[in-house]
Order: C-alpha cells, then sequence, then structure tokens
C-alpha cells in the first residue's frame, strides 16, 4: 500500500491514547491512514489525547477519537453506528489495532495481607483485554465496513506462556487472545486477510508501571535483551507498518516477535 493510496483507508486502534496504540497511530497517520482511536481517559489526561489529535492531523490526515470503554457492547454499537453513517457502508477501516491494557493484577491464592481475585476480575479481564478483540471485529465487518486485504493486530506478550506474579488473569487473557488470533486468521482468510498477534518485549509504558515487581522486570529484561536496552512503543510501530505494505497480508495467523529477540533468551546473568 502507497502513501498516497492509504489515505482512501482508515486505521481502528482501541488503546490509543498512550503506548503501543499511540505509537502506532501516529506511525501509521504518517503513512498517509486516517485514524480513528477509541481510548479511555480521565478530564486530566485529555490534553494528551489532543496533543495526539494534532500530531495525527499534522500528516494530512483526519482523526476520530472516541473516548468510551471498548469493553461496552453498547458503547462499540454507538461508535461502529457513527462510522456506518459516515462511511454509507463502504470498506474503508483497513487496520484495526487491539491494544487495550486493563486488568485485574492480584494474586489466585493469596499471601497474609493480600487479597484474591474475585470470579468477576477474572472475567473482565478476560472480557477487555482478550474477548472484545473478537467482539469488534464481527461488528465492523457485519456493517461492511472491513476491507479486503485488511491487517488486524492484538498486542500480546510472554505472559501468554510464562508465570509472571500478579500476573495471572493478564496471562491468561493474552493466552485466550492469541487462540483469537488463529481463528480469526482461519475464518477470515477468504477475505485476505491477515491477523497476526505482536508480541513486544518489555517497554516502559503505563501498562507496565501498574504491574506489581515492574522494577525487577525491566531489571531482568534490561539483562536478557541482546541489544541491552528496553523495546520502545515506536519499534513496535515500526513493525505493524511494515506488516501493512503490500505483501504483508500473507503473514498470517502467527505470533511476531518485536522484542530484539529478548524472548528466546533464556539465561539472565548478573
Amino acid at each position: 500500500m502507497e502513501k498516497n493510496e492509504n489515505n482512501k483507508y482508515w486505521a481502528l486502534i482501541l488503546g490509543a491514547s498512550s503506548g503501543f496504540g499511540e505509537a502506532t497511530a501516529l506511525k501509521l497517520a504518517k503513512d498517509g491512514f486516517n485514524i480513528i482511536g477509541v481510548h479511555l481517559d480521565r478530564q486530566a489526561t485529555m490534553p494528551n489525547v489532543e496533543r495526539i489529535i494534532n500530531e495525527i492531523k499534522s500528516n494530512k490526515v483526519e482523526a476520530i477519537f472516541y473516548n468510551i470503554n471498548a469493553a461496552d457492547a453498547y458503547k462499540r454499537e454507538e461508535v461502529l453506528n457513527e462510522l456506518d453513517n459516515k462511511f454509507s457502508s463502504q470498506p474503508v477501516i483497513r487496520i484495526i489495532m487491539h491494544s487495550l491494557a486493563f486488568g485485574t493484577l492480584k494474586p489466585f491464592i493469596p499471601k497474609e495481607s493480600e487479597q484474591a481475585i474475585t470470579k468477576a476480575q477474572i472475567e473482565m479481564t478476560l472480557d477487555v483485554m482478550a474477548h472484545s478483540l473478537v467482539y469488534w471485529v464481527q461488528d465492523v465487518i457485519k456493517r461492511g465496513l472491513l476491507s479486503r486485504k485488511a491487517r488486524i493486530f492484538a498486542m500480546t506478550s510472554s505472559g501468554s506462556h510464562s508465570a509472571i506474579p500478579y500476573y495471572g488473569a493478564v496471562s491468561a487473557a493474552k493466552a485466550a487472545l492469541e487462540s483469537h488470533v488463529r481463528q480469526l486468521s482461519c475464518e477470515l482468510g477468504k477475505m485476505d486477510v491477515a491477523v497476526n498477534a505482536i508480541m513486544a518485549g518489555v517497554t516502559d509504558t503505563p501498562a507496565l508501571r501498574k504491574i506489581p515487581g515492574n522494577a525487577e522486570m525491566i531489571g531482568v529484561a534490561l539483562r536478557k535483551n541482546p541489544r541491552g536496552r528496553l523495546t520502545t512503543p515506536e519499534e513496535v510501530a515500526n513493525v505493524i507498518s511494515l506488516l501493512c505494505r503490500d505483501g504483508g497480508e500473507w503473514i498470517s495467523g502467527g505470533i511476531i516477535n518485536a522484542d530484539g529477540g529478548e524472548d528466546v533468551v533464556n539465561y539472565v546473568g548478573q
């Protein structure tokens, strides 16, 4: 897809106001895509959202942002009905990115003074961080808004296949998310749509800072990563940009490591 052709299409970014979603929205705008951003922010962080919107528009593309809970079925319907009316059911969405990082970080079996995670918290975590991908894709397709040769990306992590303290529900969500990616890849092949999970290395984002023991995670990553540093959101956005180019549609159903080789390293030196 050449940049001058991209401006006919839109990228739908779920979780567009920080971290990987922000970086990818800005990179895809530079590539010529119009951006639909879905985010959940309080008034205190709205100036940052306005900065992102202005930066997107500086690339001579359009930006439409919705401050909603992306896992709320009624809000999702409202947004997609509005987009359906705007685009008259034309297949203009070329990229969907799922980068929702909202889950409960509690132990399954608590120690003294800790609280165990509840059934409702586990179900919420999986709904937001995994199942919502399926519901958004279903509803975009139902309205005829997804283009042929579209790209769908979902942000996973090494927690999908390894145990991290307090990360149990999120680990389950990431494993489910990767399963959803495989299934969507299979079912959307007839539309030439590529669906992939992107596994970033440890990245210093607001989501990471909410994980108990994040300083230790950063230290381990610095020792593990062959590059001797953390992954950046911009590097992940660059990988997604590459996969959105012509020919990228043949890469589908997999987990793309965007981590500088971090996940394959088992030995951690001092």
